[in-house]
């Protein structure tokens, strides 16, 4: 009976890298891996685009990126997304690439991290540096992760 429940999450991943095989073989939307990224920011959505202009960091990539916005459900600010014009190379999106931090779209989502934090404080907080006070292993990874943190989304 044990033996048999550590076969239910394996087959469970194999169902969905099967089915996620399946959609990429069918064609389907070539824009389909460039999804749009969004944050809701705490402003009316005059205030996110004032006199027509994007946010300073998202106004960097202008040339690069598509951007809407729109009223969040709720009443509760503003929607902010963005995404790259053109579509993702596989390669720029594997893991590999994400570490190295060579992925496109890292960028995005550290501008529209950005754009929030100015148009919600008026500043873009940083971690500070040295994270540590002496160079140590430990304090390297907490620095490495910190730099990588931003474009990844999470910590």
């Amino acid at each position: 009976m044990k033996r048999a429940l550590w076969m239910v999450p394996v087959a469970a991943v194999g169902v969905a890298a099967a089915r996620k095989a399946g959609a990429a073989a069918s064609g389907g939307d070539d824009r389909a891996g460039d999804r749009w990224l969004t944050v809701t920011v705490n402003r009316p959505e005059e205030d996110v685009r004032q006199d027509g202009k994007l946010p300073e960091p998202l106004e960097r990539l202008a040339d690069r990126v598509d951007v809407r916005t729109r009223p969040a459900p709720g009443d509760r600010g503003t929607e902010l997304a963005a995404r790259l014009k053109e579509p993702t190379p596989p390669a720029s999106a594997s893991v590999p690439a994400r570490l190295a931090g060579q992925d496109p779209r890292q960028e995005v989502r550290r501008a529209l991290r950005e754009a929030k934090a100015l148009l919600e404080t008026g500043e873009v907080m940083l971690p500070d540096t040295p994270p540590t006070t002496r160079p140590t292993p430990g304090g390297r990874l907490v620095g490495l992760l910190s730099r990588r943190s931003g474009g990844e989304g999470v910590l």
